[in-house]
């Protein structure tokens, strides 16, 4: 997820707060302008790790949410555009959703995210499924065991990659620099729970009941929004954004980015970045 706070002027010395990952190329776009740029890891990946081992390796969305704010605090940024791509879209939805005190903007490639585990339990179409493959494989112990296996893991993360954006012609050098956030010892544990967890297979926390409760009912975002569709992502809705477009209630735009696969912003870094100047501007 990327958390940019616009600022009057850039920090001395040029300084920037963000890493190299899938915002390699979005984030010094955006610091260009004159923004202080916040990529964090989630928990389970790169540096992240949990203080206690006696802690539930607890990836559902509300949690993440809350994370987020966290650091938020802790850095002392009270409000943010908050833009990203699968799990950060989702995250930034739900802050944007139940805490829009804190959020300047939003950017959300997808859509609307918020998941409703109820409602995930009804089967969808049949091609539908099939994308979602490795979903129900980490519903299983071959899937849970796959991606405790570090090679395992990256041949899996590959396809994925490749399957989800099929024009993205990435080199080894670029999966390499992304799958080593995916070596935290706590990465297999977080992934599988999230999936599991979403589809109802695993328990979430009671702490975070009333906030799932909140989400559940699909709650209206009416923070400044861009939504973005990249329109070779097999998860990608038909519509071009009409079927969550009643959900956003704020000033508003949305773009289908026609020859982009699921990874926005490293496949097209300019319309990321420039998606987040717009969605600061409505």
């Amino acid at each position: 997820m990327h958390a940019p706070q616009r600022r009057p002027a850039r920090p001395p010395g040029g300084r920037r707060e963000f890493e190299d990952r899938p915002y390699i190329d979005v984030a010094p776009l955006l610091a260009a302008r004159g923004y202080r740029v916040i990529v964090p890891y989630l928990r389970g990946h790169g540096s992240t790790r949990f203080l206690s081992e006696r802690t539930v390796r607890n990836a559902q969305q509300s949690a993440v949410a809350l994370d987020v704010l966290a650091l938020m605090d802790a850095l002392g940024v009270r409000r943010a555009v908050l833009a990203g791509f699968d799990w950060g879209s989702r995250t930034a939805d739900v802050i944007a959703a139940l805490w829009p005190e804190r959020v300047r903007a939003l950017v959300s490639v997808g859509g609307y995210l918020i998941t409703d585990v109820e409602a995930q339990k009804e089967p969808l179409a049949p091609a539908a499924e099939h994308t979602w493959w490795y979903q129900f494989y980490f519903a299983t112990e071959r899937g849970r065991l796959a991606m405790e296996d570090r090679d395992r893991r990256r041949e899996l993360c590959r396809l994925v990659w490749r399957q989800v954006s099929p024009t993205w012609a990435f080199d080894d050098a670029v999966f390499e620099r992304t799958a080593a956030a995916f070596d935290n010892p706590d990465y297999a544990a977080i992934v599988i729970h999230n999936y599991r967890w979403r589809l109802g297979l695993a328990d979430g926390e009671r702490r975070y009941d009333e906030l799932e409760h909140r989400l559940a009912a699909r709650p209206r975002i009416a923070v400044p929004t861009v939504t973005l569709d990249p329109g070779r992502d097999p998860f990608t809705a038909p519509g071009d954004g009409a079927s969550y477009r009643d959900l956003f209630t704020g000033p508003y735009l949305h773009r289908t980015l026609p020859e982009v696969g699921h990874n926005v912003p490293q496949e097209a870094p300019e319309a990321f970045a420039r998606a987040v100047l717009d969605a600061d501007r409505l």
